[in-house]
Parts: structure tokens; sequence; C-alpha cells
């Protein structure tokens, strides 16, 4: 793996870390320790003073647990403090949100992001893929994501780490650099 090095400005996005993905009507879903490792970075972003930036996804689809005004809609409790931004979309991307992603970014002088969150392959891949298109560094920390099991047009189920490991392989490299929460700790210890 190529040396990953942090910038003081880059900014952590966290997306849709929202209630309404535990409910089981998702499926199956992978990695466990995702709301942890995301808490985990949190908690390093503010000690250093890098700006956080939360993610709500307002479903207006009907009946979605994740509508606003719904339970669903709230943020995970292992999301906590306000954050220096919060941006609400409906749609995949963040950059679709308001307030507008990319202006607020561009205001702050924010050149670099790390990308967090749910769903691995939905949200935050859209998001990273756009970034990189606007010209942003990029790093997507695989283990805060998670997602659920897919199910091809043919009614094959795909497992939701095939899932998270073809979104790695499509990523990395072309729109961004895909790490680890153990590799963006260890890099912040080093900016100190």
């Amino acid at each position: 793996m190529a040396e990953l090095a942090l910038a003081a400005r880059d900014a952590l996005l966290v997306i849709d870390l929202q209630l309404g993905f535990d409910l089981p009507v998702w499926g199956p879903r992978n990695n466990p320790g995702c709301e942890a490792r995301v808490a985990a970075l949190v908690t390093e972003w503010r000690r250093a003073s890098r700006p956080v930036v939360f993610v709500r996804h307002d479903s207006r689809v009907l009946g979605s647990p994740l509508a606003p005004g719904s339970p669903g809609n709230a943020f995970k409790p292992q999301l906590e403090g306000e954050p220096d931004l919060l941006v609400v979309k409906s749609v995949h991307s963040a950059f679709y949100g308001r307030p507008d992603l990319d202006g607020w970014l561009q205001e702050q002088s924010i050149q670099g992001l790390v990308v967090t969150g749910i769903t691995t392959d939905h949200c935050c891949e859209t998001t990273a893929r756009m970034a990189g298109d606007l010209g942003y560094r990029v790093l997507f920390a695989l283990d805060a994501t998670h997602t659920f099991d897919r199910r091809l047009p043919g009614g094959e189920i795909v497992s939701a780490d095939e899932v998270t490991r073809v979104c790695a392989a499509s990523l990395h490299d072309e729109f961004c650099q895909v790490v680890t929460t153990a590799d963006l700790l260890k890099a912040s210890a080093e900016v100190r």
C-alpha cells in the first residue's frame, strides 16, 4: 500500500449512519464493526480539529424507514456531537444535498475527504466517485462502511462481503485510495 498522508484540513464525511439501516427489511449486512470504526474516526478528527461532516438521507419514498420524522431517520447513537456541517440529501450522492457540500468544502479550502458510512456500494461509493471527479483527494475507509447482500436480476444473491470487495476494486486507484481505519488513525497521529 502507498504511504498514507493526511492534510490538516482533510474532512471526514459520515454518510447515512442512520437507525433505519438496522431494520431487517434491508437483509443481511456485513462489517459489524463499522459503527465503532466511524466513531473512532470522528473522535480522532475532532481531537485533531479537522472538519467533520454528517450526511443524512431524508427519503422521499412513501413508508421508507429513512423518511423525515420516522425513528429510522435519526443518526445511530455511536454518532455523537454536532458536525461542522450537516448535509441533508434524498439521492445517493452527498454532493446533491443541502447545503451545497462542494461549495462549503471550497469555502473551507478543503481538498481532501475521507468517506465512511452506509452503504458501501450506494451512497458512499457514489459520493466518492463524484468527489474524485470534482478533483478532491479521496480516501475511502472501507472498514468504516457496511452494506447488505444484493440480489442479481436473475435472483442470485451476492453477499455483502463480495459486494464490498468488488466496490473496493472498482474504486481503488481510479476514484480514490481505499484505506483502513487503522491506516487513517496512524496517519493522523503522525501529523501531530
